[in-house]
């Protein structure tokens, strides 16, 4: 038998990989995939929510000032030591005002779509589930909803019934729940399919354990990232409103306010109408960021 070449100097092959067997470089994840199983930029995604949610319950506790205090007669000032990101155009800190504002922004966004997401997904398994009339009827109502302009239907209901947070949280909900509606139920009648779901209704299982046992937690991963969607457009929404005096109503203010009230000094370049402009985008690309990878994440 031959003995390998031991000459200094010789190559020495590397040893062959068995078929099938995972390369080196393939199971040593980075750092960023082991934490959480998401990626680089479902972590900058992450970030950007959690920052915004830690702000939302904690901003005005961190705030320097009161939101409707007037600091300075120089309005519309630029970024200095006393005022971080300039002031407004009464002279009142762009900080506390945006601070004060993400309670509202995210708030009463959040409120909206859970309440959009939960009743749609409700009643879209119901309808799934019991078929006939009932699931003919819910669908042709959703349908009518849905094609509703969701702009238009919103002008609507505060021409009619005046704004309040009360309204805007129902009409935010109102609007985008025939959405969720829709994809809710076509995951439920797909689900429904399936080999679990026929033995449990073999054995005599009722409708409210069939879709809340079996069904539903084979949705929750689609239905998710639907809410994390329905969450950016009910912000688009409320703050859309809000700049068209429509929205949250002074005194309080939320991101879409603040742009509306400062917009006067874009021309300047002033951080006041920057600034909630920016928070609007970072808020927003941070959830689509945190739900494209969600969407993606594979095991």
């Amino acid at each position: 038998m031959s003995q390998p070449d031991s000459t200094p100097g010789a190559i020495t092959p590397a040893p062959a990989t068995p078929a099938g067997a995972p390369l080196a470089n393939q199971s040593a994840h980075t750092p960023a995939r082991r934490i959480l199983g998401l990626s680089p930029l479902g972590l900058v995604g992450l970030a950007l929510v959690a920052f915004w949610v830690l702000m939302a319950i904690f901003g005005p506790l961190l705030s320097p000032h009161d939101a409707g205090e007037v600091l300075d007669m120089d309005v519309f000032g630029g970024i200095s030591s006393k005022f971080w990101l300039g002031s407004d155009y009464l002279g009142r800190d762009m900080l506390s005002r945006i601070l004060y504002g993400t309670r509202y922004t995210i708030g009463l966004a959040l409120v909206a779509t859970l309440l959009a997401s939960g009743f749609g997904t409700l009643l879209a398994m119901v309808s799934a589930v019991s078929g006939g009339w009932l699931d003919s009827l819910l669908s042709r109502t959703f349908d009518a909803l849905i094609s509703i302009p969701s702009k238009m239907f919103a002008l609507m209901m505060v021409a009619s019934f005046g704004s309040s947070v009360r309204l805007l949280i129902i009409t935010a909900a109102i609007t985008y729940m025939p959405g969720a509606f829709r994809i809710a139920r076509a995951l439920a009648v797909n689900v429904q399919t399936m080999e679990y779901v026929q033995v449990a209704r073999a054995r005599g299982e009722g409708w409210l354990y069939i879709t809340c046992i079996e069904m539903l937690p084979n949705m929750i991963r689609p239905v998710m990232s639907d809410l994390g969607l329905r969450f950016v457009y009910v912000v688009l929404l409320l703050s859309g409103l809000s700049f068209l005096s429509l929205g949250v109503q002074p005194p309080d203010a939320d991101w879409g306010s603040l742009v509306r009230e400062n917009i006067s000094g874009l021309g300047q370049g002033a951080p006041a109408v920057l600034m909630p402009a920016l928070a609007i985008a970072t808020l927003t690309i941070g959830v689509n960021l945190l739900i494209d990878n969600l969407r993606g994440k594979r095991r």
